[in-house]
């Protein structure tokens, strides 16, 4: 059975009413999908882990139910499955077996999709960039020489290649609107709450589950597939009032925008990330949506300050949640913790790792946030928390006044690959992740759902996303204002070469 002709012409839920018509066989939609991976990946690194011969089996059985029966995905390298491979990017984990499947893994089989493989993600999915020693660099599909941005990096670049129509994401500081802006692509950020959280190993409540998506309404049927809290989770967003699939049918009421072009420590970002952003404003007012001028009363270098010491408690816990998973050396762990204590015990297990692999078993910047946590007091982390709470108390009440606050997606257009630096002294590379990824983070301290919706390209034909933040719970109004500018300025036609070339 041959690939389905024009198969990267379609959405997941278009592909998904060929199969459930029977005009199509989920077998030429894998077939069609190998074939895109054979093409491109070799460029691009989209995918660090294959099971196409596995997914061959599955679509031939055709028993899969669901609204995406037959349609395949990709998931991205941080997600935990029982009995298969996943590394978080990271060396020290290059060998490690999922021993569970999360709630979410779970929910995406029962929507029926054929599962391809495992998609590039930095260490840990803590940088803006993915870029990970172990596997290498994955590229922007517009332009080789630049990065996909991250963490969701490999997800978006496969998408945008017309690998899949959709691939699995998260994001717990930007990481799905960071490389949607990047890659032309449309991606939502949930509220806090709306994805569930089991297994609960980590303590991020940072970060959500959702896709990268080439339309509007595959993003909106995938949540209605997805969503919902279970027992036990911390927290938990208001059920919709009707299908998210439904909000993408209708237009928003009027509403109020405001918008800014500065982050939040007032700095001007690249020109045509500006632009992005006054473009998106006159198309709103075109559309007779009330635009102003206006942000939330924020002290940015604050609120970077504190997020950055949250973002490194998480990477320390990540770090002791790893050496823990290490099963085989387990014993020695704790026999060394007892001895010499958790920062000392990570640089030992390392250095034992670096002679089995040759390369260093945790990167410079994974090294740098759990070190600089392990100076700070469960004290310092309370109050970085505090003020971040506080951010969010003073944007709940600028969202009382206005629907939506729309700014740039990121500081400036992808930037080229090796950018971020690790090597570079601390302060000279978090100074460039503050002014890249100004935007993004505010969402996920907030819990408020955000998302990325692609309306402007460089002269270099580089994509520029624009970014709208919502009320909380407010995912419907976002999804129906995505669908509104979607019809009026379509962007799922507009594709990078393939196979794509360095500029």
């Amino acid at each position: 059975m041959g690939p389905l002709p024009d198969y990267d012409r379609y959405d997941a839920v278009g592909l998904a009413a060929l199969v459930a018509s029977g005009d199509v066989h989920p077998l030429e939609l894998i077939e069609a999908a190998a074939e895109r991976i054979a093409a491109v990946n070799p460029a691009l690194n989209a995918i660090i882990w294959e099971r196409i011969d596995a997914a061959r089996l599955e679509a031939e059985s055709d028993g899969r139910s669901g609204p995406f029966a037959g349609v395949p995905i990709l998931i991205k390298d941080l997600v935990v499955e029982e009995g298969v491979p996943v590394s978080f990017g990271s060396v020290f984990l290059r060998n490690y077996v999922g021993v569970d499947t999360s709630e979410f893994r779970h929910r995406i089989s029962r929507a029926g999709f054929v599962d391809l493989g495992r998609t590039n993600t930095p260490e840990f999915g803590l940088l803006p960039t993915t870029e990970p020693v172990l596997h290498g660099p994955t590229r922007n599909p517009w332009d080789l020489s630049r990065s996909a941005g991250g963490s969701s990096g490999g997800a978006a670049a496969a998408v945008a290649a017309g690998i899949v129509p959709l691939a699995q994401a998260s994001d717990g500081g930007g990481s799905i609107r960071i490389p949607a802006s990047a890659t032309g692509l449309f991606g939502l950020k949930p509220s806090r709450g709306r994805l569930p959280r089991r297994p609960g190993g980590s303590v991020d409540y940072l970060s959500t589950e959702h896709a990268v998506t080439r339309t509007v309404r595959d993003s909106a049927v995938f949540l209605d597939a997805v969503h919902g809290a279970v027992a036990g989770d911390q927290y938990w967003a208001p059920p919709p009032s009707a299908p998210f699939a439904e909000a993408v049918n209708r237009d928003p009421e009027r509403l109020t925008v405001a918008f800014s072009v500065r982050d939040f420590r007032g700095n001007r970002v690249h020109p045509e990330c500006e632009a992005a952003v006054l473009a998106t404003a006159g198309i709103l007012e075109e559309l007779g949506h009330t635009v102003i001028e206006a942000e939330p009363d924020i002290d940015g270098a604050a609120m970077a300050d504190a997020f950055i010491e949250t973002w490194a408690a998480l990477a320390a816990h990540a770090l002791g949640l790893v050496l823990e998973a290490a099963t085989e050396r387990v014993t020695a762990v704790r026999r060394l913790r007892r001895t010499v204590g958790d920062r000392r015990t990570m640089r030992i297990i390392a250095r034992l790792d670096q002679r089995e692999s040759g390369l260093p078993a945790f990167e410079a910047f994974t090294f740098a946030l759990a070190e600089r946590s392990g100076r700070r007091s469960q004290a310092d982390l309370q109050n970085a928390e505090a003020s971040l709470q506080a951010v969010a108390h003073q944007t709940g009440d600028f969202l009382s006044a206005h629907d939506v606050f729309l700014t740039p997606v990121l500081g400036s257009p992808p930037v080229p690959i090796g950018t971020f630096d690790q090597t570079l002294p601390w302060d000279e590379l978090i100074e460039m992740i503050y002014r890249y990824v100004a935007f993004t983070p505010l969402g996920n301290f907030s819990g408020l759902p955000a998302m990325s919706v692609p309306l402007h390209w460089t002269p270099e034909d580089l994509p520029v996303g624009s970014h709208f933040l919502g009320r909380f719970g407010s995912e419907e109004g976002l999804l129906s204002l995505a669908a509104q500018l979607e019809r009026v300025q379509p962007w799922a036609d507009r594709r990078p070469s393939v196979p794509p070339t360095a500029r």
